[in-house]
């Protein structure tokens, strides 16, 4: 299988070597293509630019697949934060414009929806690694000035049909402000039939950078290791499930 790997940054940090690691832990513990964009970032470059980025990575993905020993049949992508933000909108964007198919997505802590409404948003105004301040610039960042509503494929959480997309993994940490939006589009998903699995990790803060007590290294190896898994299953049955079994 191939993977589309794209890289956090609150839309305007981050790069391919940031993520080098992970990309190639994923690649050896899933049997995968793993595929890192390097995409344009704001403020110098706001949305859809980044997004055009990873949609042009997808497309080169699905049409060299052979070529760089992978499955065609088996395409995935995966994000971290905002990198998640861009992953499930490539999803919302695939499912419209007819492909390339998908049989996966791989979301951590996501960043989903511009409006800043939930409790844990409203919440969670100064905890660490990330919080609502950041979170308001980073969109006023990537949406650039003078811009109206978002648009879906920006803000995926927009989205008011989640039908036929491909099945889903979702993480949140308990201390993310990021947690209640990531929680409501599993949700989401499961009422629109799509196959989703969603684990919500207590005491983390974003991106499972430390815990409220003492950061636990047996606590960050078990997620690290679940979300490896989770990849690992996705990439190999997801495409195999039936549309209607979503389970939280």
């Amino acid at each position: 299988p191939a993977v589309l790997w794209i890289h956090g940054g609150g839309f305007v940090l981050g790069n391919v070597d940031s993520v080098h690691h992970s990309a190639a832990q994923a690649a050896s513990f899933a049997s995968a293509v793993v595929v890192a964009v390097a995409y344009r970032l704001a403020p110098e470059d706001p949305f859809p630019a980044g997004l055009d980025d990873c949609w042009a990575a997808l497309e080169w993905t699905a049409a060299n697949a052979k070529e760089i020993g992978a499955d065609p049949a088996r395409l995935a992508v995966a994000g971290a934060s905002s990198g998640g933000c861009l992953a499930a909108g490539l999803t919302l964007l695939a499912r419209d414009r007819g492909g390339p198919g998908l049989v996966f997505q791989h979301l951590s802590t996501p960043v989903l929806d511009d409006r800043l409404e939930t409790g844990s948003m409203t919440a969670y105004v100064d905890t660490p690694i990330w919080n609502r301040r950041l979170a308001q610039e980073s969109w006023e960042l990537y949406l650039g000035t003078g811009r109206g509503r978002a648009p879906v494929y920006a803000s995926p959480a927009r989205a008011g049909d989640l039908g036929g997309l491909p099945p889903a993994y979702i993480s949140t940490a308990g201390l993310d402000p990021l947690r209640d939006e990531g929680l409501l589009y599993g949700l989401r998903l499961a009422q629109a039939g799509v196959p989703v699995e969603l684990h919500n990790f207590p005491g983390a803060y974003h991106a499972f950078g430390g815990s409220a007590g003492t950061p636990d290294p047996d606590d960050q190896h078990r997620i690290a290791l679940e979300h490896l898994t989770a990849l690992r299953r996705g990439l190999n049955v997801a495409g195999e499930r039936p549309h209607g079994s979503g389970a939280i």
